[in-house]
């Protein structure tokens, strides 16, 4: 069975002054509080997610 990667994210920066796409995007991806961490799979959508929020987040493989 194949093992499935996973993304630690950290949201380390709030979104006041940038784009509603990129806090549409936070709140996409699952976030509520600043400083929260959350786990999801890795995959293109998430990456994509990443790529455009990752000024605002930390993130790391699990």
């Amino acid at each position: 069975m194949k093992e499935e990667r996973k993304l630690q994210i950290t949201w380390l920066k709030s979104g006041i002054g940038y784009r509603e796409s990129h806090k549409a995007t936070l709140r996409a991806l699952g976030f509520r509080r600043l400083g929260e961490t959350l786990e999801k799979p890795d995959s293109p959508a998430i990456r994509g997610m990443l790529a455009k929020v990752g000024h605002l987040v930390k993130w790391e493989m699990v």
